[in-house]
């Protein structure tokens, strides 16, 4: 399994425009990216691939990524920063399948298979599969898991993969509050990619603070949806993961931070 990280970023992504801010800047200067969230998992023994999220920025991540258009498609939620990139579909694929959860949503009053479908109804080249969270089925000849995470007030969803001899493990956009069936189903993988938006410092400077705190009183938990840097490597921890990398991270950072180990940026390749 060949993982390329092709979006590191929140939903402004860093740098992000007309930003001039240190870490910004020292993006620039450093000749770095981290875009619209996007992972590219390509199955070597098949040579096909699969699409974590359609990020807007999918033009750009597969003109500077070394990397072929996938097979297939999934999508966590229905934020515009893991979603909108689909509208690249048009003359582009003759037919691409997007597989997203099909349980509904009590906000929305739809499933996130059902919403993209919507919001995609002028694409008859993206074809929408429903799948149950919990459920495994086959992508690209590999095994796909959605499970529930928390990311209110919309439904979410992380990521399992697994092929014969490799385990990718994805959060998703969430808090720290990650259901105890869910946090079973993403342990002992061989790469996590934990969604880590800030670090737990920024959370003094929210209106609604921080959650989630562990015993030393650091919140886990950036406001109510996202979970600190704290907490993302928290969960590394507790799921025994052998390699984590933190995404979905703001510019918010402070620049002497914003490029430590182990926070991604784009175009980071790991073949598992």
């Amino acid at each position: 399994m060949e993982v390329t990280l092709l979006g590191t970023g929140d939903t402004t992504g860093t740098p992000t425009v007309g930003c001039d801010c240190e870490t910004c800047t020292a993006a620039r200067e450093r000749g770095v990216e981290r875009s619209r969230f996007s992972v590219h998992v390509r199955n070597e023994r098949t040579d096909e691939s699969l699409l974590i999220d359609c990020s807007p920025d999918f033009r750009h991540q597969f003109l500077t990524n070394d990397v072929a258009l996938p097979d297939a498609a999934l999508i966590t939620h229905i934020h515009f920063d893991h979603v909108d990139g689909l509208g690249n579909a048009f003359r582009v694929f003759s037919d691409l399948p997007v597989y997203a959860a099909n349980e509904t949503d009590p906000k929305t009053g739809e499933s996130v298979a059902e919403g993209v479908a919507d919001r995609y109804d002028y694409l008859d080249r993206v074809t929408l599969h429903g799948r149950t969270p919990f459920e495994s089925f086959e992508v690209c000849g590999l095994s796909v898991t959605l499970v529930p995470v928390e990311h209110p007030p919309l439904v979410c969803y992380g990521v399992v993969i697994e092929s014969a001899d490799a385990k990718l493990s994805v959060t998703g956009d969430t808090n720290f509050g990650i259901p105890a069936e869910s946090r079973a189903r993403l342990a002992d993988p061989d790469l996590l990619l934990a969604e880590a938006i800030v670090p737990a410092s920024m959370c003094e400077g929210h209106p609604a603070g921080g959650d989630h705190y562990d015993e030393s009183g650091i919140p886990r938990t950036f406001a109510t949806k996202h979970m600190t840097r704290e907490g993302a490597l928290a969960l590394a921890d507790e799921l025994d993961a052998s390699e984590t990398r933190l995404v979905h991270t703001a510019h918010f950072y402070p620049a002497d931070e914003a490029f430590e180990e182990p926070l991604a940026v784009d175009g980071e390749r790991y073949v598992l």
